[in-house]
């Protein structure tokens, strides 16, 4: 029989997944290390790993998103009664249908290359029309900006800790990590090669 595009080893043959956008697949993405979530929940877990390299939410897309997710029998809620407060908040779980399907988007889909919409370059790209100063200014934020998501990056995967659950999301933050040292890196060797290029004016 020939293989399609949802066939994964060790699971049964899949129908056709549906067209869900990239941001459905990780939410489910956080569904699937098998904790019931609440919108809250998944906000806060996007923002300390899927935010440092993918995608950092808002908690209208998170809450439509895990709507689309239930609708689509991936996904499964209840209402559950605060601890303290008046409000019941809704969890959310994954469904066997949702792992499986999160499973085989994962390991077919295709793989879009990273879109560099990077901002501070395009500024150094105009920097013809810009006093100096500024160029130097865009180019200093960047690079202290990165140091500062270096280390939360660095902090959250050490938090992750051990957690054999964890590894692969360990080493996406550690990943995380040293994208922005390199961002950081280059953006000083930059405001070198700025200074450099004045002095020999």
């Amino acid at each position: 029989m020939e293989d399609d595009d949802t066939t994964v080893p060790g699971l049964p043959e899949l129908p056709a997944l549906p067209a869900l956008p990239a941001t459905s697949w990780a939410v489910l993405g956080l569904l699937s290390f098998g904790r019931e979530l609440s919108g809250y929940d998944c906000k806060k877990w996007a923002d300390r790993s899927l935010g440092l390299f993918y995608w950092s939410p808002s908690f209208s897309q998170i809450y439509s998103e895990l709507r689309r997710l239930e609708a689509a029998g991936y996904a499964t809620s209840r209402l559950v009664a605060p601890e303290s407060g008046s409000r019941d908040k809704r969890n959310y779980r994954i469904t066997d249908a949702g792992l499986a399907a999160v499973r085989a988007w994962a390991g077919t889909a295709p793989v879009d290359p990273p879109v560099l919409k990077h901002g501070p370059l395009l500024r150094l790209w105009l920097g013809h029309l810009l006093a100096p100063d500024r160029v130097r200014e865009v180019l200093t934020g960047h690079r202290d900006r990165s140091e500062t998501l270096r280390r939360r990056a660095a902090a959250d995967a050490a938090e992750a800790g051990a957690d054999e659950a964890w590894a692969y999301p360990r080493l996406t933050l550690t990943w995380a990590e040293r994208y922005y040292a390199a961002e950081r890196d280059l953006a000083e060797a930059m405001l070198a090669d700025i200074e450099r290029a004045e002095g020999e004016r």
